[in-house]
């Protein structure tokens, strides 16, 4: 991938997660609004001053335009990842995800049954989704290439793309919660 289509990518992505529209972004930055439509097209070549300005704009650091995008997926099984334990009770904590400044999460208890997968179509740009299951087995994730989770894994995929939750036995419970920017 290319500099320019890096920085692209990354002026159309941090836009939307700030819910701009292209002519705000560009009266922020003080360019005209062509410059950064043929900017997030991939076309020109930016000076620094105005990839600064853009910044200040959009209020992030000048290093996540430069950011190639991460789509995420992560699955963690149950008894791996960082844990805590108390000194004065029998209780640990498994740290699965971190909330990123500014998101918001909503939490929701599945309740699923097989013979009918849940086929989701993308949330709005930006939306993550983490699931733990709690009783049964399920396959969950990118539409391309779920996981077949058991009680106690967890799994973490972008929800702007196709995904899906199938359950593979009677009753499966999952804990779902939609993180967005």
């Amino acid at each position: 991938m290319t500099p320019i289509t890096i920085i692209a990518n990354g002026l159309v992505r941090e836009r939307q997660r700030a819910g701009l529209s292209l002519a705000e972004v560009a009266r922020r930055a003080g360019i005209a609004k062509s410059t950064l439509s043929q900017l997030e097209a991939g076309n020109g070549n930016p000076s620094i001053e105005t990839l600064w300005a853009l910044c200040v704009a959009l209020n992030i650091p000048f290093a996540r335009l430069m950011e190639p995008e991460e789509k995420r997926l992560q699955v963690i099984r149950r008894g791996e990842g960082p844990t805590v334990t108390a000194e004065l009770a029998d209780y640990q904590a498994v740290l699965l995800a971190t909330c990123p400044p500014g998101a918001r999460r909503d939490i929701y208890l599945l309740n699923t049954q097989p013979g009918s997968e849940r086929c989701s179509q993308p949330h709005p740009p930006g939306t993550i989704e983490h699931i733990i299951i709690t009783q049964g087995r399920a396959l969950v994730g990118p539409e391309v290439s779920p996981v077949e989770l058991h009680p106690g894994d967890y799994i973490c995929y972008a929800g702007d793309e196709p995904h899906i939750f199938r359950a593979l036995e009677p009753d499966t419970l999952a804990v779902m919660v939609i993180e967005h920017s």
